[in-house]
């Protein structure tokens, strides 16, 4: 009976995780993967320690709320744009001096925090924090460029990436939480350590590294003007051939047998997309996701300001980051099972258990009367949340075209952004006047509000959900 249990424990082990160490054992895949994982240890870090090293020595979690707000707008803004950059001039051109200007912020904003400088030059260096290269849009062009052309390990390879990106959460929010309240030099200083060695093995592994747009057009010996100028007439080329192939399939959906009609209309909609012009992708599915999203960034960011505030009045501060990492724990154990199986439940009612689930637990935090109440309360929602995210995803493949996919989701995640920061920047604004409590009553309501906006939109992405093709939106 045992040995039955030990071959089938083997079995379920080899199923989840058998794919991902056949990738990891890929020549110099590792080294590149683990290397930006690790280059990565600002995003769990330094929102938490900023937190509370203001805190600490400013006794203002106002500042501290309009800090991580704006580092995390700044992020927003920053992170395409040096995407754009890198997909240029490649991707050690683009990080190495990124990451010299990220280190001299740091320890600006550092030695400005410990010495107690006016609030506004907190302001003007925080912004800089930002200055963080897109470690994770790096490593998934390298495994797609790898992979290129094998559709099944490249899903498996960015589902890694996924996995990796929880441990980074797992591993940043209690080490986050402990340096900090020893020292915020002594947090800052560590993670400047983790972005150094980290960029080491990311950049210094060449073999997989994609060539740059400059790379690409010297080969050729043209210039890069003259190579994105060739390539966007390919580009255009192959958004008129996909905007007639898009028109085709969805006058066939509708029943169009009319070859006057379809011609007509597939000749518009390539007229359309040589001309540039866009159908929107805004149609009412679109929007209530996104304004979901708004709301989750909104209240998980609030509650983690007011889990500190809470945690600093119960004397467990230090205990603050174990509690980050208990959801990150069930999140990504959450995103392994729910990653391995094949589910027949229709998309929209797991979309919307999950973040029921998820909205209502953290929700619930306002009646917590002790920390570990909270961190049982994430251990136990926790494994909603990463399933929320991949729903999330899946959504967008059913409310936007192909051609504006990338789109989409960059709306989403953007959305999300905005959200926490403002979360966090309101939230501070309610711990001053009235602790941790204030805190946790605007986590309760944007929770509650985000769940009631999401479920206005039941019928825009329960509709949505069920088409067979994705979602035409016009104008």
């Amino acid at each position: 009976m045992s040995s039955n249990v030990i071959t089938g424990i083997r079995e379920v082990g080899h199923k989840v995780f058998g794919g991902y160490a056949e990738l990891l054992r890929i020549p110099h895949t590792a080294r590149y993967s683990i290397g930006g994982v690790i280059a990565c240890m600002p995003f769990p870090m330094i929102g938490m320690t900023i937190t509370i090293s203001v805190q600490h020595y400013y006794g203002n979690y106002s500042l501290a709320g309009m800090l991580t707000a704006l580092q995390a707008i700044a992020l927003a803004i920053s992170t395409p744009l040096l995407g754009k950059l890198t997909d240029k001039f490649g991707q050690r051109q683009v990080s190495i001096p990124t990451i010299i200007v990220w280190i001299v912020a740091a320890i600006a904003l550092t030695t400005s925090i410990t010495n107690h400088a006016p609030e506004w030059v907190l302001y003007c260096l925080t912004p800089l924090l930002a200055a963080i290269p897109p470690w994770g849009a790096m490593s998934r062009a390298r495994w797609t460029r790898l992979l290129k052309g094998d559709r099944e390990r490249t899903d498996r390879a960015l589902s890694l990436c996924g996995v990796l990106d929880e441990c980074m959460w797992v591993v940043g929010n209690p080490l986050a939480s402990t340096l900090a309240v020893i020292s915020g030099l002594l947090a800052f200083s560590f993670t400047g350590v983790c972005v150094v060695v980290g960029a080491l093995m990311f950049l210094t592994e060449l073999t997989t590294e994609p060539p740059s747009q400059s790379d690409l057009a010297r080969a050729e010996g043209i210039s890069r003007k003259e190579y994105r100028a060739r390539e966007a007439a390919k580009a255009e080329a192959l958004r008129a051939e996909t905007a007639a192939e898009e028109t085709r399939r969805r006058l066939a959906a509708q029943g169009v047998t009319d070859e006057s009609i379809v011609s007509r209309e597939t000749r518009r909609a390539i007229e359309d997309a040589k001309s540039g012009r866009k159908a929107s992708i805004w149609g009412p599915g679109l929007v209530a996701v996104c304004v979901t999203w708004f709301g989750l960034g909104a209240f998980q960011s609030a509650a983690g300001i007011s889990i500190i505030a809470f945690a600093t009045e119960s004397n467990m501060k230090q205990y603050t980051g174990f509690v980050f990492a208990c959801f990150s724990i069930s999140s990504l154990c959450g995103a392994i099972v729910y990653g391995a199986k094949n589910w027949t439940i229709p998309l929209w009612k797991r979309f919307y258990f999950c973040l029921a689930v998820v909205n209502l637990g953290i929700g619930s935090f306002m009646f917590a009367r002790h920390l570990w109440v909270i961190m049982i309360i994430y251990l136990l929602i926790g494994v909603c949340q990463a399933p929320t995210w991949i729903n999330g995803n899946q959504l967008m493949l059913h409310l936007v075209p192909p051609s504006r996919l990338t789109e989409g989701m960059a709306w989403m995640g953007a959305m999300n952004s905005i959200g926490a920061s403002a979360g966090s920047a309101i939230a501070g604004q309610f711990i001053d006047r009235m602790g941790s409590h204030g805190g946790f009553l605007v986590v309760t309501a944007l929770a509650l509000g985000s769940l009631a906006i999401a479920l206005i939109g039941l019928k825009q992405i329960k509709t949505s959900t069920e088409q067979p093709t994705l979602t035409e939106v016009t104008v």
